[in-house]
């Protein structure tokens, strides 16, 4: 079988930061990575449940919520991948995915989707670590530019 693109960049290259992992058509498929890869530090999963509940939320609440293709977290555990149209600029969503850290770092109330009719495990969910690790990665994403999502080769 062929490599998929995602396994072809070289992980030992990649940072915390944004990249645009790969575009399809009219499709942006941004790589959120909050952890290094390999590094032996990886996101929590009840913490990346509260973050994918949280940053999907928000991102399909905002007036550009219907190009918004996909939210979901990474396998590996070091981040998400989102799915925006490229009618969102890349700039405008840098801007939006920083509001969107910011919200979950200071979130507090219920966590939208943690009935057990709306979420296949409603119960594991970390709202402390959820905002941890969003106010950390925040700190990352407030000094990324457009410059900054290619990844290194």
């Amino acid at each position: 079988m062929r490599k998929i693109a995602s396994f072809q960049v070289n992980h030992d290259l990649l940072d915390r930061g944004i990249y645009v992992s790969r575009v399809d058509g009219d499709v942006i498929t941004y790589d959120l990575r909050m952890k290094k890869p390999n590094g032996g530090d990886y996101l929590q999963m009840s913490a990346v449940h509260t973050i994918e509940h949280l940053l999907a939320t928000y991102l399909r609440n905002d007036r550009r919520g219907s190009e918004i293709v996909y939210v979901g977290p990474m396998g590996c555990r070091t981040g998400f991948y989102v799915l925006t149209r490229d009618s969102i600029k890349k700039e405008d969503f840098l801007k939006l995915l920083c509001s969107a850290f910011e919200f979950i770092r200071g979130f507090e109330g219920e966590i939208p989707g943690t009935k057990k009719e709306e979420c296949g495990n409603y119960a594991d969910h970390d709202l402390a670590g959820a905002k941890a690790e969003a106010a950390a990665y925040f700190e990352v994403l407030k000094r990324k530019s457009v410059a900054d999502l290619e990844y290194k080769q």
